[in-house]
C-alpha cells in the first residue's frame, strides 16, 4: 500500500442475503485499486470478507453467485431447467434434530470452492470474524486458525443454521452481539463501516407471521446494538444501502438487491476519493 493511503479497516455487516450489497462496495475499492488493511465481518459479511480476503475480486464473487441464483424475471419452471438449481437442493443438507432448518455446511462449501484457502494465516488481508458464545451470551472475535469453521459459526443464525462448536464454545450468529464490527478496528487510521441491515417496508396494520416475527425482532436487536456503538465507536465512513423487501435467504433477488445498493456505492466511491485526495 502507498504510504500516502492511511491503513483501511473495513466492517462488513451482517443481513442475511442483503449482505449481496457488500459485493458493490466492495467493487468500489477494485475500482479505486484501494486494499483494506483489515477486514472484520459478522454474519453475510463474514462470508463475504472472507472470499475478499482471500485475493477473490469482487467481480469473481457476484460471478460465483449468479451462478447459484435464480436470476429475476425466471419462472420456478424455468429456473428448474438450469443445472446450477441443483446447488441449491445441494446446499440446502436440512436438520432434523431440532436444532436449526440447515446445517450450513455445503452452502459454506459452494462458496468457497474457489476459494482454495483453509486458515486465516492464508488469507491475504488479516480478517476478524465476530460469533456469539450462546452459553455466556458474549462476542467471541476469531482472527486465527480454520477459517470455514469460523464463518460457519459466525452464520449460525438461530432458528437458521446450526450453532457450530468450536474450541469448548458452542457459536451462533455474530450478529447478536456485534452486527457491523467497526469498533474492532480503532488500529486502523480510517474506519469504514458497512452496514446492511436495510429498512423495513411501512406495513403498520399488517401482522406478521410467526417466521417473520422472529426475524424481524432479531433485526431490531441489532440495529439496537448498531445505534449504540454508532455512538460510542462512530466510523470515519459509515454507509448503509436502503435496501427493502429482502429476507434472510432472498439470494435468488441478488439483481434487486444490487440496483438499491447503487447510491450507496456511489456515496462510498465519492466519500473515498475525497478522504483519499485520489
Amino acid at each position: 500500500m502507498s504510504p500516502n493511503i492511511p491503513k483501511i479497516g473495513l466492517a462488513l455487516g451482517g443481513g442475511g442475503a442483503k449482505g449481496l450489497a457488500h459485493l458493490a462496495m466492495l467493487e468500489v475499492f477494485d475500482d479505486l485499486n484501494i486494499k483494506p488493511h483489515c477486514i472484520a465481518g459478522t454474519s453475510i459479511g463474514a462470508i463475504m470478507g472472507a472470499l475478499y480476503a482471500s485475493g477473490l475480486k469482487a467481480s469473481q464473487i457476484r460471478e460465483g453467485v449468479q451462478r447459484m441464483v435464480i436470476s429475476r424475471g425466471d419462472s420456478f419452471k424455468e429456473a428448474l431447467k438450469k443445472k446450477d438449481v441443483l446447488k441449491w437442493i445441494q446446499f440446502m443438507d436440512l436438520e432434523f434434530k431440532g436444532h436449526a432448518f440447515f446445517k450450513g455446511d455445503r452452502f459454506i462449501d459452494f462458496l468457497f470452492s474457489a476459494m482454495h484457502i483453509k486458515t486465516f494465516e492464508d488469507l491475504d488481508i488479516p480478517l476478524r470474524i465476530v460469533a456469539t458464545d450462546f452459553w455466556a451470551s458474549e462476542q467471541v472475535v476469531l482472527e486465527s486458525g480454520d477459517l470455514l469453521p469460523a464463518v460457519k459459526a459466525s452464520m449460525g443464525l438461530p432458528g437458521v443454521f446450526t450453532p457450530v462448536t468450536l474450541n469448548g464454545r458452542v457459536l451462533i450468529d455474530g450478529g447478536g452481539v456485534n452486527p457491523v464490527p467497526h469498533d474492532l478496528l480503532l488500529d486502523c487510521d480510517l474506519v469504514i463501516a458497512i452496514d446492511v441491515m436495510g429498512t423495513p417496508k411501512e406495513e403498520s396494520t399488517k401482522m406478521p407471521y410467526l417466521f417473520r416475527a422472529v426475524l424481524t425482532t432479531f433485526d431490531i436487536m441489532q440495529n439496537s446494538i448498531i445505534k449504540e456503538k454508532l455512538i460510542k465507536n462512530p466510523p470515519h465512513i459509515y454507509i448503509k444501502p436502503q435496501i427493502q423487501g429482502v429476507d434472510i435467504l432472498d439470494f435468488y433477488k441478488a439483481d434487486d438487491i444490487y440496483v438499491q445498493a447503487a447510491p450507496a456505492q456511489k456515496a462510498l466511491r465519492e466519500q473515498l476519493t475525497q478522504v483519499l485526495s485520489l
